[in-house]
């Protein structure tokens, strides 16, 4: 099973370095470097600050897009081009071509990580640039096993890349709304008290999104090891479960 699921990983690969990818993570890369460029010329202070947190967030918008319009269009087209069929008849089984399929993707999205770190390197130190990148590569698995269960699931490419938008800017907002539920102005009725519950059970449930691959850890250093592992593994253990649910969800079906 082992030998299958590499096998999975690498066409999935091979798969990603032949569509358009490469070229638009690339465009990313360009598009951050022209907007480092324009805030050069147009900052008053702190320009150097101002480029790497800038950058870093485009990027890492733009690496989180990549990854999530890849995998949700390379499954549904897969699904319905009945590659999925033909491969499943072979002697493979689910669980071997879906975590196949995950890993293949989540190395992408590592390779996209490290290319988009690479032009952040004029402005942070090796060793808080490297820590930004291994966020973001696990970030990356995340939405990768989102959007694969999604796409898998709804089947549909409009409908699997909202629900992983959702799912995500969700993840990156919910400390926010927490704190816009808990301030005085929300009052202290029977209301106010269910919404705060709600938002805090909901925000137990939600991987740390905002708390990793930050753009200040370029310019002020990155967490300590013990804090940066916590959050590596809040979200590790979420690709697991993301990756359960769309296991079950995925041996289930009738194809």
């Amino acid at each position: 099973m082992n030998c299958a699921i590499a096998t999975i990983a690498r066409y999935a690969l091979v798969e990603a370095r032949r569509s358009a990818l490469p070229w638009l993570a690339a465009a990313g890369v360009l598009a951050a470097l022209a907007l480092a460029g324009f805030l050069s010329q147009v900052a008053i202070t702190e320009a150097v600050s101002l480029q790497a947190s800038a950058s870093a967030a485009l990027l890492r918008a733009c690496a989180i897009f990549l990854v999530a319009a890849h995998v949700v269009s390379s499954v549904v087209r897969e699904a319905n081009d009945k590659g999925l069929e033909l491969a499943l008849a072979l002697p493979l089984s689910r669980p071997a071509w879906y975590l196949g399929k995950l890993l293949g993707f989540a190395c992408a999205g590592a390779v996209i990580a490290a290319l988009f770190a690479l032009p952040l390197l004029a402005w942070a130190k090796p060793a808080d640039l490297a820590a930004w990148w291994l966020a973001l590569s696990v970030e990356t698995a995340l939405v990768a096993a989102a959007a694969l269960f999604f796409a898998s699931a709804l089947g549909q490419t409009v409908s699997a890349i909202a629900a992983t938008a959702g799912l995500y800017l969700l993840a990156r907002s919910v400390t926010a709304i927490q704190a816009i539920a808990g301030s005085p102005l929300a009052g202290d009725s029977a209301g106010g008290q269910a919404a705060r519950w709600a938002v805090d059970a909901l925000a137990l449930l939600l991987p740390r999104l905002d708390a990793v691959a930050r753009g200040d850890w370029l310019l002020y250093g990155a967490p300590p090891a013990g804090e940066l592992a916590s959050a590596l593994a809040g979200m590790a253990i979420y690709v697991v479960l993301l990756a359960a649910a769309g296991l079950f969800d995925f041996s289930r079906r009738n194809l």
